[in-house]
């Protein structure tokens, strides 16, 4: 009957087959000398049972086929798409399960080729050199790759530590710019020497949950390498401009002394005297402008009162004084510190922003104290971020690169770091951080 009939077809006519069985028995019984009432009951009896049998028959194969599919799906609910279903001999039932069969197969090929990508980027992220870091809402770190175990637990496994208590093993530096959610170049010392680090965070939703992604890389190398590209370029600067000032002077020079043979040359003698010496002038200073970098002397700390700092340099760099001086001085050399300020004022006003916008905040606690010049100008791209601090690298035309390498030495005499962020909303903060040292309690 499933060979001609389809499924639709098959319930119908067992039900007229049921329903003319139903009616034929009654009048059968009767036929046979029965009692009418009785047989009339004994029909109706006989006839549901038949109608409950046929119609068992024709849905028999639609239960089971429904009942392979429940339990197909609940793999799939589980992640299992390995089960395919034994085609029914009939033709609608048949073509369900092969679709099901279709959608299994599918399902297995995508979760391979997503379990090749996932192990492809795994060992991709494995082997980087940068340190990553994947914390979820709770601050459980979930995922982290070999460079991070390194540098953050000594290369013990981190995932599943709270990240709260994974800090406090770390070098400080790290713990400070990680708690701080600070984007930027930063320095931090261990056993084998200064290193500079550049960090970055982000944050996303995955699962309904929000994440956040910290990338920490090690930038030592690419630095130096950088340091030996900015020593070339000095180099091939200091000649050009030796050359564009000694050739013109020893041209000058003998035409200076066919003049002095003639009396009344002396005004044409007084002019090429006169340029002389301004193309001296332009070599004094341009050498002395890198002289004060190569020569910076140690830095003669004292007392210093934050006040007094600030009357000094107001009228010089206009800005504005965010939140109160502290109660305790500062202790460091106010030349140095003042110079350093200074310049970086002078930086942010070049680089677009308003004086009202570029504020000086000071606050000092048991470990150090804290210089923070903001401004809301141009900001940094990342390129020239991770260059800023070396010196001869400029971005300026007539720049020679020297103010903020000036105040990178500055800092680091003191003992302490500087660290470079773009700001949110625009802008950069540059943040000097100097220790006590040996300054009074």
């Amino acid at each position: 009957m499933s060979k001609y009939f389809s499924l639709e077809g098959r319930i119908v006519a067992t039900a007229v087959l049921a329903l003319i069985v139903g009616t034929a028995i009654p009048w059968l019984c009767i036929y046979l000398g029965l009692d009418t009432r009785l047989s009339w009951a004994t029909g109706l009896f006989i006839g549901i049972l038949i109608i409950l049998g046929l119609i068992r028959q024709a849905l028999t194969p639609l239960a089971t086929t429904l009942k392979s599919l429940q339990g197909g799906l609940l793999n799939f609910r589980d992640g299992d798409f390995s089960i395919s279903l034994v085609p029914p001999r009939d033709a609608e039932l048949r073509q369900i399960t092969n679709l099901y069969n279709e959608i299994g197969e599918h399902l297995r090929r995508e979760r391979a080729h997503i379990y090749q990508r996932e192990l492809l980027l795994d060992t991709v992220i494995q082997s980087s050199p940068q340190a990553l870091l994947l914390v979820d809402q709770s601050d459980h770190i979930i995922y982290s790759n070999s460079s991070a175990k390194k540098l953050l637990n000594a290369g013990r496994p981190i995932q599943g530590l709270l990240l709260q208590k994974l800090l406090p093993n770390s070098p400080g530096e790290i713990a400070n710019a990680i708690n701080n959610w600070e984007n930027g170049l930063f320095n931090y010392t261990d056993t084998n020497g200064t290193h500079s680090m550049h960090i970055g965070n982000s944050t996303f939703v995955l699962n309904a949950q929000k994440h956040r992604l910290i990338v920490l890389r090690e930038m030592t190398k690419e630095l130096t390498r950088a340091e030996v590209e900015v020593w070339k370029k000095v180099i091939r600067l200091i000649s050009h401009e030796l050359n564009n000032s000694l050739a013109p002077i020893s041209s000058l020079a003998h035409s200076g002394k066919m003049l002095i043979a003639k009396p009344d040359k002396a005004a044409a003698l007084e002019k090429v005297f006169n340029i002389i010496a301004d193309r001296c002038k332009h070599l004094t200073e341009f050498t002395q402008g890198y002289a004060s970098f190569a020569k910076l002397p140690a830095p003669s700390c004292e007392t210093v009162n934050w006040q007094a700092l600030i009357e000094r340099i107001a009228p010089l760099q206009k800005f504005t004084l965010k939140g109160d001086l502290p109660e305790r001085p500062g202790y460091f050399d106010p030349v140095q510190i003042e110079q350093a300020l200074l310049n970086l004022i002078k930086n942010s006003r070049e680089a677009g922003s308003s004086h009202e916008d570029i504020e000086l905040s000071i606050s000092t606690d048991g470990l150090g104290q804290k210089l923070v010049i903001a401004d809301r100008g141009c900001g940094m791209s990342e390129k020239v971020l991770q260059q800023a601090l070396l010196p001869f690298f400029s971005t300026k035309e007539q720049g020679v690169g020297l103010g903020l390498a000036l105040c990178r030495e500055i800092v680091d005499a003191h003992g302490g770091h500087i660290q470079l962020l773009n700001r949110s909303g625009g802008g950069l903060q540059i943040t000097l951080w100097l220790p006590w040292a040996e300054s009074p309690k």
